[in-house]
């Protein structure tokens, strides 16, 4: 069986690293805020290039506690993608913000700058580019739009880490941006965790106190907050991966470069476009194919390939945002995609051998479809 993401291998060949680092936060029984918090924030902080860097519990909390940290409240539209994961729109909500949906390319699934020129009303305040699969969204456009309309940008970076565009990291292009931790990321804790990034000094005081119950000194709440810290044991398992993190990420460019060898003439299948000016690190590798999706990934698991679905329904048709009064047709492009994607096995230890095997049964499965 070949699955999508295989973290057996990861663990197996670092194992040693693992319980060390483990082993370390056990005897100092510092558990929470502690030096391996410390360490990472400021190890991931300079790889993102920035000063700062706040560990939280999650990825859902780094945008929601960013979006608050931010002053969104009350309301305020924030308009985010429409093919993204139901953890961005969440966030939105939590800090008391509507969220409001744009379409994406259906090429690169970014999110369109067009479409979020035409989201935009007066009661408009801020912006959540997702950075998705792994490449960067076109900030350059996002970042005149957002001027012109004097809007924040918060990065939902949970699925880049380590993506860059004209050189520069997801992570540093808004006001603050929101990494996830959880296992199955480029950079993956043993549960969940996440971190935002700003060089912003005061939206980072502020931080510092959302995800502590408001306080920096103990038992003295000048704010309202949650508790929302990333855990020790999570810092530490983080400290022993963000070293290998860039060499990960491209041997995911390496598989993936591997998939498109293989499959570029297959006129069934349409392959990810790289978006222009960004480098993509491979979160999850999504093509597009022609017949019935659901037949196809039956057929693969059935042969021994475990595949994936990013995201089979977009948000403006999820039950729980029935209220907000979308319908089927307001965003064409992802629910075109969404009928066809397919998210491919892909982890940093795959072989060629597998990507190989991989190919042959989607090839096999297209074309016993045509027949």
């Amino acid at each position: 069986m070949i699955p999508l993401v295989d973290l057996k291998i990861q663990c197996a060949q670092h194992r040693n690293a693992f319980l060390q680092a483990l082993e370390g936060v056990l005897e100092s029984t510092s558990f929470v805020l502690g030096k391996q918090l410390a360490e990472f924030e400021k190890r991931f902080a300079a790889y993102i290039g920035l000063p700062h860097a706040v560990g939280v519990a999650s990825g859902t909390d780094a945008l929601h506690l960013a979006l608050r940290a931010a002053g969104i409240a009350g309301g305020d539209e924030v308009i985010t993608a429409v093919n993204t994961f139901f953890a961005t729109s969440a966030a939105i909500e939590l800090a008391g913000g509507r969220p409001v949906f744009a379409d994406c390319d259906p090429s690169t699934y970014l999110i369109d700058v067009d479409a979020i020129e035409r989201a935009i009303t007066p009661r408009t305040k801020a912006i959540i580019p997702v950075h998705l699969y792994g490449q960067v969204a076109p900030m350059d456009e996002i970042l005149k739009l957002a001027t012109r309309h004097n809007l924040v940008i918060i990065e939902d970076a949970c699925q880049a880490h380590g993506a860059a565009y004209k050189g520069r990291r997801a992570g540093t292009w808004g006001k603050a941006a929101a990494f996830s931790f959880y296992p199955g990321k480029n950079l993956g804790a043993f549960g969940d965790g996440g971190a935002i990034t700003t060089t912003d000094e005061n939206l980072y005081q502020h931080l510092l106190r959302l995800r502590n119950y408001g306080s920096t000194v103990k038992y003295h709440h000048p704010a309202f907050g949650i508790n929302s810290r990333l855990d020790e044991i999570q810092a530490a398992v983080l400290n022993v991966k963000l070293t290998f993190l860039d060499r990960w990420n491209e041997a995911r460019r390496r598989g993936a470069a591997r998939y498109q060898r293989n499959l570029v003439s297959n006129p069934s299948i349409r392959l990810p476009a790289a978006a222009v000016n960004s480098t993509h690190v491979y979160h999850l590798f999504v093509v597009q194919v022609e017949g019935d999706r659901d037949v196809i990934v039956q057929t693969m698991a059935d042969r021994g390939v475990t595949c994936g679905i990013h995201y089979p329904v977009p948000l403006h048709l999820q039950e729980a945002y029935a209220r907000l009064g979308y319908r089927a047709g307001d965003f064409p492009q992802a629910e075109s995609v969404a009928k066809k994607i397919v998210s491919l096995p892909l982890f940093p230890e795959i072989t060629d051998e597998q990507i190989d095997y991989v190919c042959e049964c989607l090839t096999r499965c297209l074309n016993e479809g045509r027949e």
